[in-house]
């Protein structure tokens, strides 16, 4: 059974990144885990110290605390995780969100069967057959579908979701860095997926489970639409330019992180 690296990005999530990390004592799920990294966005409320203390409560799982040297980003967070997995020599990486969205136990099927050594990347759908959402409006699932479709005519493959909080990644194709000019924004996934397929990475959507509850969303619906459309409008001019140019508005060299121990 291959060891897998749990990348948690945390962002202002005390309340919800204790009930992540939980998922990992699942009797199914922690004999796939070699390691979790939790990678605190520079929050400002208590969510670091949440994390040291479910640690102390349970010295057993194998979860290190890193925080950026900055405020990197969603998008900066994933490049910290994809070069410690590169660093530390892992095949595959989990990405599960710190606010308790998601749940990693949708992993199993793919996990158990086999079927993730095939692709370059899983990508968890909440929009596909099979998977289950609660608390979403009727407004955002149809907003969701409908760029969705757009990503799909757009990409020339078929897409059902354009960012969960929950993906898997073979470690090899990121090795290159290619994704390290992608946006520090919530628009890495974005531009991560239309990456994927002008690249020609074998991606596999899996349905997921989804729910809100007491999380806080950073997402404001009418400029991130705008956006999307920006980026479908630039991606169709030139794909590989797409893929090649330079995303960020401040450019980062490398992406340092400070360990915080944890007293077990």
């Amino acid at each position: 059974m291959e060891k897998l690296l749990v990348f948690i990005p945390a962002y202002n999530c005390e309340k919800q990144v204790p009930r992540v990390l939980s998922q990992l004592l699942d009797p199914r799920i922690a004999p796939w885990v070699g390691e979790c990294i939790v990678v605190n966005n520079r929050s400002t409320d208590g969510t670091e110290n949440a994390v040291q203390d479910w640690c102390r409560r349970h010295p057993e799982a194998p979860v290190h605390l890193l925080r950026n040297d900055e405020n990197y980003g969603l998008g900066g967070s994933h490049k910290v995780a994809f070069g410690y997995a590169a660093a530390h020599g892992y095949d595959h990486l989990v990405v599960l969100h710190g606010d308790d969205q998601g749940a990693i136990a949708d992993l199993l099927p793919i996990l158990q069967d086999g079927t993730y050594l095939k692709y370059d990347c899983c990508l968890g759908s909440r929009f596909m057959k099979g998977s289950r959402i609660q608390g979403y409006s009727t407004l955002r699932v149809v907003g969701n579908h409908g760029f969705n479709a757009l990503f799909t005519l757009v990409a020339r493959h078929r897409i059902t979701d354009l960012g969960s909080g929950l993906n898997l990644y073979a470690v090899a194709p990121l090795k290159n860095e290619y994704y390290k000019k992608f946006p520090d924004t919530l628009y890495f996934n974005d531009c991560m997926i239309l990456a994927l397929c002008q690249l020609r990475q074998k991606v596999l959507f899996f349905p997921i489970s989804w729910r809100e509850e007491d999380q806080v969303s950073n997402n404001k619906l009418t400029s991130f639409g705008i956006s999307l459309l920006k980026l479908c409008g630039r991606y169709l001019r030139s794909p590989k330019a797409f893929v090649a140019r330079e995303w960020r508005d401040k450019i980062i060299d490398d992406y340092t992180y400070t360990e915080i121990p944890v007293r077990r």
